[in-house]
């Protein structure tokens, strides 16, 4: 896990809402929030693997935020036996 995926993960769990990358983007941009779209079109796809965001249905990507990790951001979810996201 690095600092930006714990940013990009309590920005979802904040909103309670689906976003796309533009839209995460756009929002730590104006928040002051300095991470790149770059990085955040890389680590939502590594969250997603983990089971940390899903798409949600319908048109385009719109990630949100799962129970796991709504979890891990509580410090409830183990991730140790996981892959680590970060690679």
């Amino acid at each position: 896990m690095t600092g930006s995926d714990d940013a990009i993960l309590e920005f979802l769990n904040d909103t309670g809402a689906g976003h796309n990358y533009q839209g995460i983007a756009n929002n730590f941009e104006d928040r002051g929030i300095e991470i790149s779209y770059k990085t955040i079109t890389r680590r939502l796809p590594k969250l997603k693997e983990a089971n940390l965001v899903r798409i949600l249905p319908g048109k385009g990507k719109y990630y949100a935020i799962t129970e796991r990790g709504e979890a891990y951001l509580e410090g409830e979810a183990d991730l140790r036996d996981e892959p680590d996201p970060s690679q």
